[in-house]
């Protein structure tokens, strides 16, 4: 899966702030949150490290994809992806909304291709927002723009 993503040199607590903080900047809100390792231990008693998954939309944007084809909906919310992967570090990733966007056909397929790159570009400054502020805690950016 194709992802906006960086790692950050924060604890996933911090980074979740940070997140939500930038999303809301750019114009995004969460409207579901999911704490996958708690989800996993409690059903299954399987043990990992933290995972969440945040359903973030950016309401403007989500209309004028609704109003193109209602079937979008199976593409909402985006989710932005926070992973404990040690030593005080936080990986942040976001599905690509050009992939997610660019597999409509038909008559509407340019539409959703420029909102898709809309939607891009309010995430890839959501990810530079947050490398910058981890960036003045001191802490060197690593991030990856379209990963597969």
């Amino acid at each position: 899966m194709e992802a906006i993503e960086t790692t950050l040199g924060k604890g996933l607590a911090e980074a979740e702030a940070m997140v939500r903080r930038s999303l809301g900047d750019h114009g995004f809100g969460v409207l579901t949150e999911i704490d996958v390792a708690a989800t996993l231990r409690a059903k299954l008693g399987v043990d990992r490290s933290a995972l969440k998954i945040l359903g973030a939309c950016n309401p403007s944007l989500a209309h004028r994809a609704l109003a193109l084809d209602p079937s979008v909906a199976l593409l909402l919310p985006c989710n932005v992806v926070l992973e404990d992967v040690g030593e005080g570090r936080t990986r942040v990733a976001v599905a690509d909304p050009r992939t997610l966007l660019g597999t409509f056909a038909g008559t509407q397929r340019e539409q959703f291709e420029e909102l898709g790159a809309e939607a891009a570009v309010s995430l890839e400054k959501v990810i530079s927002d947050l490398e910058e502020s981890d960036f003045h805690s001191g802490n060197a950016p690593n991030s990856l723009r379209a990963s597969a």
